[in-house]
């Protein structure tokens, strides 16, 4: 991989959500701070996992990043191309190289729409091949999914959420994108499919040149399939590294939590190993706390972390971090 070929970056991203209050006349009171100020390169050709809680902010990323929500601030620069300054036609064009895996596949796909019809969109929205080609897509698109083309004129009700996911990859595939955000693809699905579905996406990357952000809570398969690692803690990037440095020696303590928790099919290894317990709840993230969003479940806070907000600094090569304590 060149690190000079950067494929999307992510600078100063924040994305809120206004709450308003009044019947008549409503008028914005606070704002849930679902994203803020996140940064990151994404490199052609690497998946980077995107880890945390449920709630943290990572598929509202995702589709900022996307621009399926307007971002309150920062900027989106994919293939040197700031897409937050896009204009609507210009956007289109641009979400031809980018699309999205969604995590529930019995929500994301129409289930009035034949197969045909649900891989066959993308193509027909962005004016890709003629008809008669775009039948030859698809009927491609699914033998490469693993699928058969047999079941070109079937319904979605007629098939299980494993296959329902392939339909889903075979979609995004559809446009002939670079990168592909992946939102908890494999959450939905039985154990016996997650490993099924996640070997094909590394298949389908190596044959494609595709770029994945895989957002995921899954830490075990992470290990598995990603280049590089970014932990996300209410709204905030905490820690990014590449994964075998991420895994091997986790700089924030709210990674090392997280990693404590990951299952090791060793027994002897389970009992010696040290398990972090996070005493109470993630703060609200309407009113965050002052200084470091972590101190007040922190077992290291210092006076440090309640005053002031850690700067997103690199404590050695590609090993970033937000801590006043790494």
């Amino acid at each position: 991989m060149n690190d000079n070929q950067v494929l999307l970056s992510v600078r100063n991203l924040t994305k809120y959500f206004p709450l308003k209050r009044g019947f008549f006349e409503q008028r914005q009171v606070t704002a849930i701070k679902a994203v803020e100020d996140v940064s990151f390169d994404l490199f052609c050709g690497e998946t980077l996992g995107l880890v945390g809680e449920s709630g943290c902010g990572k598929s509202t990323l995702g589709r900022t990043i996307l621009q399926l929500y307007q971002p309150t601030a920062g900027q989106v620069i994919f293939d040197k191309t700031d897409i937050t300054k896009v204009k609507r036609e210009g956007l289109r064009k641009l979400r031809q190289r980018m699309q999205m895996i969604f995590q529930d596949p019995y929500a994301s796909i129409d289930s009035r729409w034949t197969i045909t019809s649900i891989i066959r969109e993308p193509m027909r929205a962005h004016s890709l091949y003629t008809p008669k080609e775009q039948v030859k897509k698809v009927s491609e698109l699914l033998e490469l999914v693993q699928l058969s083309s047999f079941y070109m004129n079937r319904y979605p009700h007629e098939f299980s959420g494993g296959q329902r996911q392939r339909i889903s990859i075979a979609r995004a595939l559809a446009s002939n994108p670079d990168l592909i955000i992946c939102d908890e693809p494999i959450s939905s699905l039985d154990v016996s499919i997650q490993a099924q579905v996640v070997n094909l996406l590394d298949e389908l990357q190596d044959r494609l040149k595709l770029t994945y952000l895989f957002i995921t809570h899954d830490l075990s398969m992470v290990r598995h399939i990603c280049d590089r690692v970014a932990v996300m803690y209410l709204g905030s990037l905490v820690e990014m590294a590449d994964q075998d440095d991420l895994y091997n020696q986790p700089a924030h303590p709210y990674t090392q939590a997280l990693l404590s928790a990951v299952p090791i099919p060793d027994p002897r290894k389970t009992r010696s190993r040290k398990r972090i317990i996070l005493e109470g709840d993630p703060p609200s993230s309407i009113n965050f706390p002052s200084g470091c969003r972590f101190h007040p479940r922190c077992w290291l806070a210092q006076e440090i972390c309640s005053q002031n907000v850690p700067s997103w600094r690199e404590i050695q090569k590609n090993h970033w971090i937000a801590c006043h304590l790494a």
